[in-house]
């Protein structure tokens, strides 16, 4: 049995949760989420929590029941917590600041990098160094902030870039002089 498949999901009470023909509807005061469940594991939808089992014991459906388990969790924390990923940009001159619904950063190019904001998504920018990527759906939050970083990513000699927050960059020594 999964360790964390086997774990219930508590349900808060302003979350409706509501799942049929394989279709999970998480609503929260955040906004509201769906998800298609595979049909080797079954919710068994409580007053205060949600149980996640398997239908049988393939490897496909152990293999799922943990990660239905999450994900269904993950929706939930999401429509009453949200999520947020922390940027850091590090270089002289690099910097960026929301237009509107765009993200306009300069990284070193010889033009701005114009990054439209995704629905559901709001980016606060502090300093013009530091970014926070908010939002509802921990997926598109992470792959948001992937996108972003992939612009211009951490180099490993004066570690300019864009980097998470919580990410350290291994360093390379420069070239030596001539002797």
């Amino acid at each position: 049995m999964s360790r964390i498949g086997k774990l219930p999901i508590e349900i808060p009470k302003d979350v409706q949760i509501s799942f049929a023909d394989s279709v999970l509807s998480v609503k929260g005061p955040n906004g509201s989420l769906t998800r298609i469940i595979m049909p080797v594991v079954s919710l068994a939808i409580g007053a205060s929590a949600i149980e996640v089992t398997r239908v049988d014991d393939s490897t496909a459906a152990r293999a799922a029941h943990g990660l239905t388990r999450t994900l269904v969790s993950n929706m939930v924390v999401g429509v009453t917590k949200g999520f947020k990923r922390d940027l850091e940009i590090n270089g002289v001159g690099y910097r960026a600041e929301v237009k509107g619904r765009d993200l306009v950063m300069a990284l070193g190019f010889s033009h701005p990098i114009n990054f439209p904001i995704p629905d559901g998504i709001t980016v606060d920018v502090e300093k013009m160094t530091k970014l926070s990527v908010k939002g509802f759906d921990k997926e598109l939050v992470g792959q948001t902030a992937a996108k972003i970083r992939s612009f211009r990513g951490p180099e490993p000699y004066k570690g300019k870039g864009v980097k998470y927050a919580d990410e350290t960059i291994l360093r390379k020594a420069g070239k030596t002089g001539k002797k």
